[in-house]
C-alpha cells in the first residue's frame, strides 16, 4: 500500500513517515497542499494523509480539488477540534478525520478503515482458501498457523487480497508498493512473488503472462 503523507510540520512529517514505512507502507511526502495535490493528482495513493492548515493551498482547497478527479481515501490532520471543522472536513470529501495531537496506533487503524472501505471490505478478515488475511493486525494465517512474511511481502498480499480476482500489472505493483525512494527498475517484485509463493504455496499467486499477477 502506498500512502501520501502532505504535512508542512516537517518533524511530525517525518515521524509519520518513519511509522508508516515500519508498518511495512510505502509513503511518499509533501511539505505544503500545491505539492500535495500535484502528487496526490498524478500518483494512484491507496490512501493520503492530509493536513488542513499548510502554506500555498490548504487542506480543504486540496480535497476540494481532488474529489473532482479522484476518490482516493483521505485521512485529514488538524489541530482544529471543533465541531465545524470536523463537518468542514467530512463534507467536503474527507473519509476520517484525527484531531492532533492524536494517538499513533488510532491513526493507523483509522487509515486501515478507509483503505479497507475503498475496497468494499466490510471486516478486517480476508479468506483466502487456507489462508486467511488479517489486515487489521496485519498478519497472515495458513491452515491455521501463523506465517512470517516481511512488511513487504505482507503488504503484496494484502493488495491482491484487497483486488481479489482481479489481474494487477506488473506497473500498477510497483506504483503502490514502493516509494519515491525504492528502487524499481529491479526484480524486486520477482523476489517478494517468489518469497510469498514458498511461504503460502506455488498456486496462490497465479502469474497471467504479459499482463500480471492474481490471486484468484
Amino acid at each position: 500500500m502506498r500512502i501520501l503523507v502532505v504535512e508542512d510540520e516537517l518533524d511530525l512529517q517525518r515521524a509519520l513517515v518513519r511509522a508508516l514505512r515500519d508498518e511495512g507502507y510505502a509513503v511518499d511526502s509533501a511539505n505544503d497542499g500545491e505539492d500535495g495535490f500535484f502528487n496526490a493528482k498524478n500518483t494512484d495513493y491507496d490512501a493520503v494523509i492530509l493536513d488542513v492548515m499548510m502554506p500555498r493551498m490548504d487542506g480543504w482547497e486540496v480535497i476540494k480539488q481532488l474529489r473532482k478527479i479522484k476518490r482516493t481515501p483521505v485521512l485529514m490532520l488538524t489541530a482544529r477540534d471543533q465541531s465545524r471543522d470536523r463537518v468542514k472536513g467530512l463534507d467536503s470529501g474527507a473519509d476520517d478525520y484525527v484531531v492532533k495531537p492524536f494517538d499513533l496506533p488510532e491513526l493507523l487503524a483509522r487509515l486501515r478503515a478507509i483503505i479497507r472501505r475503498s475496497a468494499n471490505k466490510t471486516t478486517n478478515q480476508i479468506e483466502l482458501g487456507s489462508v486467511v488475511v488479517d489486515t487489521a493486525a496485519r498478519n497472515i494465517m495458513h491452515s491455521g498457523k501463523p506465517v512470517e512474511l516481511t512488511a513487504r511481502e505482507y503488504s503484496l498480499v494484502e493488495f491482491l487480497a484487497l483486488h481479489r480476482g482481479e489481474v494487477v500489472t506488473r506497473t500498477t505493483l510497483y506504483e503502490h508498493l514502493f516509494d519515491e525512494d525504492d528502487s524499481t527498475m529491479s526484480n524486486l517484485l520477482d523476489v517478494h512473488v517468489s518469497n510469498v509463493r514458498k511461504k503460502l504455496g506455488p498456486e496462490f499467486i497465479t502469474t497471467r503472462r504479459g499482463h500480471g499477477y492474481c490471486i484468484e
